[in-house]
This record gives C-alpha cells, structure tokens and sequence, in this order.
C-alpha cells in the first residue's frame, strides 16, 4: 500500500503524463525503425537476395495488421490493467531483440525472422495499451493534445531509430544494433513504473460483442469510413515522392534525405499544433482545415518542377497530414467504448492503415505507370475530397463545450 502511495497519480500531472504516451510510442518508433531501415541493410549485407529480404520485412511488420488481436486479449484481460500490457510487452519484446542479436540471418533466416516477429508483437502489446490507457486516463478536451504527442514520439523515435542504429550497424556491427535496441527500450519501460493506475473493470467484457454493437452506431461507421478514405493519400505519397524526386528531378541522395527529414519535421509539429487545436476549435473544424489544406496543396505537387518547390510543398502537405493524424485520432478515441478501448482502437486504426499501406503504398506504382505523377498528385488530391463529405455528415461535439 504504501508503495502505492509513492506512486505518480497519471491524472494530477500532464506534463509526465503526456511524456508517458510519447516515450511509449517512441519505443514503437525505434521498433519500426528497425523493420523497415535495420533489416533490409543488414540482410542486404548478408547477401541476402532483395526478394527474401523483403518478404522477412513483411512479415516483421506483419504484427501491426493484427492489432485487433492484441487488443481484443487486452481487454478480456482488462482485470490486469493497461500497465501490465505495457510492461509485458514491451519487455518481451526487449528480451527478443536481445535473443536477435545472437542469430546469423545468413545461416538461421527462419528463426530469425520468428523471434522479430514476436517481439513486433511484444510492440503491437504496448500500441493497443497505451492507446486504451490513454483513452481511459484523459477526458475529451486533452485528447487531441494527448495524440499531438504520441504521433511526434513515434515520429522521432523512427528518425532518431533511423540515425542512431545505422551509425551502430556501420561501426559496430548490425547484430549490436538488436542489442541496443532491446537496451534503449527497457529503459523507457522503467519510466511506466512510477504511475499508479486505478483498474476501472474488474470483470472481462464480451469483447465481441461489445464491438458488433458499437459498430452498429452511425458515427462509428462514417469514421470507420473515414480512416481508409483520408489514409490512402498520405500512402501514395510515401511510395510516389522518392521515386519522383530521384526520376523526374533527378535529385541527389543527400537532397533525397534532406527533403525527407524536412518533411518529418513538418509531421511532428503539425501533429503537436493540429492536436491542440483539434481540443481548442473541435475535431471538426480541424478536419476540414487540414482536409481542405491537404487537397490544395498534394494537387500542387503536381506543378513541383523544381526541388525548392518541392521542398517548400511537401513540407506543407507533412504539417496538414500530421494535423489531420492528431484530430483523426482525437475522433477516433472520442467515440470508442472505454470498455473495450484497445480492442475498438485498434481497429479503427488498422482501417487507417488499410487505407494507407494496402491502398496507397500498393497501388502507387500501378498508378504511376499508367497515368503518371502529375495526375497521381491530382488524384490524391481529389481523394481528400471525398474524405470532406463524411467529415461533412458527422455530428461531432466541440470538445471546449463539453464540461
């Protein structure tokens, strides 16, 4: 008890609060870092073919598309408390990035993939707990605020991540990269320990349910239209950009990089000003901003002719689609059961990501082939006007009015 007592009460100080969710998402930033950075090079330099090496990427990152799951065992377990994912996975996934650093690829590829995989999933753990923790500790007025800096720790914990464990793997060696992540990431979970969590539901929820019913209310279906729809640009981009600026502008790597981290950069504080903002004027508001700013200035891609524009466009686009992240997300924990909040969460989330990887990264070089850059900017464009219509027919309160 009287430890309980010396524990930080997560509601009476917002500003540790608000470094809990971004250090935990920074955690998942490092993790992804590695899945889409550290194991392509590494492999790469195992001689691995670029086939096989993409397939094991593909199924390190798999765990993310199943975090309906994860969540769904969260909450049946809910009697345990969010903090206890946490740990749990997190922790799980130390251990096997540990374990990860003995295995050569070149000689044991299966098991290596195998205990990534697993500890991808340690992460897809701490996503869905930290997201219902988040939902279950913050009212609707701090929510967009609260996504603000989630999102900006994933953001920089993928870039510092990036940075950081290729510097390792150059010098060192890719295998320590496996042991420094495992490090870095159980630090961060030592920082969990020191909050007091109030368990709100003592008994397990019928999961399934429970989510069926949900889905059957109006404004959980227009945004679980909404997700895909306003995802699919920001997917297209990814996959578009790079290939734009190296075969039509015939930029240099270097260039490449710098337009790349700009654009980063711009995520993380649209993200940070559109949550506030989306707390401040309501989600609503916010979402026909960025919505409107998303469609102008992604359609003026198209007339990007110089690498200066360019850079000056797509840092624009970055700082509306980090805004459009915070207040989607703000919208989406706004209209999830708190009891069944990762479950409900994540999938919510993962029609966000439907949108923006099977969607967009898929069919980017299918529509590029066939139309072009200039009309695939154009298109992406007009698809955030088909997001505006279902903004248009939701019925969402202003956060500042509800007391």
């Amino acid at each position: 008890m009287g430890k309980n007592k010396n524990m930080v009460d997560i509601n009476k100080n917002k500003i540790l609060k608000y470094f809990l969710f971004s250090s935990l998402y920074f955690s998942e930033g490092l993790q992804w870092s590695i899945a889409i950075v550290i194991i392509p090079l590494y492999l790469t330099q195992q001689g691995i073919s670029p086939g096989i090496t993409t397939i094991t990427a593909g199924i390190v990152s798999s765990p993310m598309i199943l975090k309906f799951v994860f969540g769904g065992i969260a909450d049946h377990y809910g009697r345990f408390g969010r903090k206890y994912f946490v740990l749990l996975g997190g922790f799980s996934a130390s251990a096997c990035l540990f374990i990860v650093g003995f295995i050569d690829p070149d000689t044991a590829l299966i098991p290596f993939a195998v205990i990534l995989f697993i500890a991808h999933c340690g992460i897809g753990f701490v996503d869905v707990s930290a997201d219902a923790w988040a939902i279950e500790t913050t009212t609707v007025k701090e929510r967009g605020k609260i996504n603000g800096v989630m999102f900006s720790g994933l953001f920089i914990g993928t870039g510092v991540g990036s940075f950081l464990f290729t510097q390792i793997g150059s010098n060192y060696g890719y295998n320590t990269v496996f042991f420094a992540a495992g490090l870095l990431i159980s630090l961060i979970l030592l920082y969990p320990l020191i909050f007091k969590e109030i368990i709100k539901f003592k008994k397990s929820p019928k999961v399934a349910h429970l989510v069926i019913s949900d889905f059957k209310r109006k404004i959980v279906q227009l945004v679980a239209l909404f997700g895909p729809i306003s995802s699919i640009s920001g997917g297209l981009m990814v996959i578009a950009i790079p290939l734009y600026t190296k075969n039509i502008l015939e930029l240099s790597d270097i260039q490449i990089g710098l337009i790349s981290l700009i654009f980063m950069i711009a995520n993380i504080f649209g993200a940070l000003i559109g949550g506030t903002l989306a707390d401040r004027w309501g989600r609503k508001h916010v979402l026909y901003i960025t919505l409107i700013g998303s469609m102008i200035f992604t359609a003026l891609l198209a007339f990007s002719n110089t690498w200066q524009i360019l850079a000056v466009t797509y840092t624009i686009t970055g700082f509306l689609f980090g805004g459009l992240f915070s207040a989607s997300c703000a919208l989406m924990m706004d209209i999830t059961n708190p009891r069944i909040a990762a479950t409900q969460f994540a999938v919510l989330t993962a029609l966000f990501n439907l949108g923006e990887i099977a969607i967009g990264n898929t069919l980017a070089g299918t529509i590029i082939e066939t139309v072009g850059y200039t009309r695939l900017f154009l298109y992406a464009g007009l698809i955030h006007g088909f997001a505006l219509i279902i903004v248009y027919l939701m019925k969402i309160n202003n956060p500042s009015k509800n007391h």
